[in-house]
């Protein structure tokens, strides 16, 4: 894998039945493909494609609308969205005067709209056809959830003003980057959270995106950052959820202060209690939406592993990418490769796999160790076939005494500190704070089980000896003993330059 390819945590995903019954059931493709079967006898269109004024009156109704003072504008963005998935095809006019759309009337028909290929693949069409269309949807919503309230821009033409475009404030690579990152880090939120449907507060997911990491208080200028970011993100979930890519629950209206065209207050936002967070929005990605998601992030050559990927891999393949791995999801990745292969088989395989005196050695190891934990009983052969391996005797040793198994052989000294510097090295990547607390009680009890183990220990032919010794100078509470510990790494670093 390239250095500089992002890397993502592993997400699981529904079948591909499962998110195409979601898809489907989206109110906004639902909606679209409903009038795509209602325009089977011709649908007078406009010059874009858009109903016609009593085309659209009668799809309103349709849909079952007619009574929803926004069903028009709920007809139109379903209608839209038929239109460009391909559920519906325009066939324009053979008369139709279209180079200057500005001097047709509003109900001027240019063309005939009728279903597309694309509804008999929706309808008829294996999952992968129905995901396909509806992915192309959602990148239409995600374009429409960037774009600029166009309600300015009607004023200015209806007064008979020039179009201003830098006068409403709109920088689409901006929008598009800011909402990119928000559906990444949600994703992140739904691949490391143990529940990957908890709902995210949409305070915490703006400021996630502003408030930088180092920063301790959040500054006046920040929070008002934080409070823009909100309500765009407001309006863009808002968007975004009739398509099924997120759960949203709203900004509750109270909390908005509503202003004059002065920009002084009419209406005081409501104060709030901070047990009424959830008032301020709540959101997740839906599992189509997780899996949306990854498909952009695929596409734009970020590694963004789902859980099985490996299920077809080789066990170097598995042991290299577990420890990467959150643990709940690095126990179901290891449990479905193991379905794949024969407890004995897998066993050997794992074993082979975690030899090696390279850097991430001792992480394969600790890896292998923890999927051999799952392996049936009947793998016990190839555990005593390594008993004798330098790398492999000491884990060995310990999935036969988790069993109670008889007849294990007593370790050599020298094992017994191998796998020590092994284990201890496998650990001393995780900088989290909990992870450091445990490394440093275990250090702490390895060095007070052992009399003489600092002395004992510089002396292990361990590619990581002098690495592991320094840390334990740095972690151990007591001051002799880190420091006896920081003379054993001098000696450590001195047998290997020689």
């Amino acid at each position: 894998m390239s250095a500089d390819r992002p890397t993502m945590p592993p997400v699981r995903l529904h079948s591909e039945a499962e998110l195409a019954r979601a898809a489907l059931s989206a109110p906004l493709l639902a909606r679209a493909a409903k009038l795509a079967r209602w325009a089977d006898s011709g649908v007078p269109v406009g010059v874009g494609g858009e109903l016609v004024e009593k085309a659209l009156v009668a799809a309103t109704e349709h849909l079952g609308l007619a009574a929803d003072e926004d069903g028009p504008a709920y007809t139109a963005e379903a209608w839209q969205l038929a239109v460009d998935t391909g559920l519906v095809e325009i066939t324009e006019h053979e008369d139709a005067d279209t180079d200057d759309a500005a001097q047709l009337p509003d109900d001027a028909a240019v063309g005939t709209a009728a279903p597309g290929e694309e509804l008999g693949l929706l309808t008829a069409g294996d999952p992968q056809d129905v995901l396909d269309i509806w992915l192309g949807g959602m990148e239409t919503v995600l374009a429409d959830a960037v774009a600029p309230d166009f309600s300015d821009i009607a004023d200015q033409l209806a007064e008979g003003g020039e179009l201003d475009l830098d006068a409403i404030d709109w920088n689409p690579e901006e929008e598009a980057e800011l909402l990119d990152g928000i559906l990444g880090n949600l994703y992140l939120l739904s691949a490391l959270g143990e529940d990957p449907g908890q709902d995210i507060p949409l305070p915490a997911l703006a400021a996630s995106m502003i408030v930088p990491d180092d920063m301790d208080e959040p500054t006046d200028e920040i929070l008002e950052e934080v409070s823009d970011a909100m309500m765009r993100l407001d309006d863009q979930f808002r968007v975004l959820e009739p398509i099924g890519l997120v759960a949203y629950r709203p900004v509750d209206e109270a909390l908005i202060e509503e202003l004059d065209e002065d920009g002084t207050t009419v209406t005081e936002a409501e104060p709030l209690a901070d047990e009424d967070v959830a008032r301020y929005g709540l959101v997740r990605l839906t599992p189509l939406g997780v899996w949306a998601v990854r498909a952009r992030m695929l596409d734009a050559g970020v590694d963004a592993p789902a859980l099985g990927d490996l299920a077809d891999k080789g066990a170097d393949a598995l042991l290299a990418a577990l420890p990467d791995y959150p643990e709940v999801l690095a126990q179901a990745e290891s449990e479905q490769w193991l379905t794949a292969r024969a407890p004995l088989d897998a066993a050997r395989d794992l074993l082979a796999a975690a030899r090696g005196d390279d850097a991430r050695g001792p992480l394969r190891r600790l890896a292998a160790q923890q999927t051999l934990s799952l392996v049936a009983p009947e793998a016990e052969p190839a555990l005593r076939e390594v008993l004798d391996d330098r790398h492999l005797g000491g884990l060995a040793r310990v999935w036969l005494a988790e069993r109670g198994l008889p007849d294990i052989p007593e370790p050599s000294q020298e094992l017994v500190f191998w796998l020590t510097v092994d284990t201890i090295a496998a650990q001393l990547g995780d900088a989290d704070d909990e992870a450091s607390a445990e490394l440093q009680e275990l250090v702490q009890g390895l060095s007070d089980q052992h009399s003489g183990f600092f002395d004992a220990v510089w002396r292990v032919d361990h590619p990581a000896t002098a690495d592991v010794l320094e840390a334990m100078g740095r972690l151990h509470p007591d001051k002799k003993a880190a420091k006896e510990a920081r003379k054993a790494a001098f000696k450590a670093r001195s047998q290997q330059a020689g």
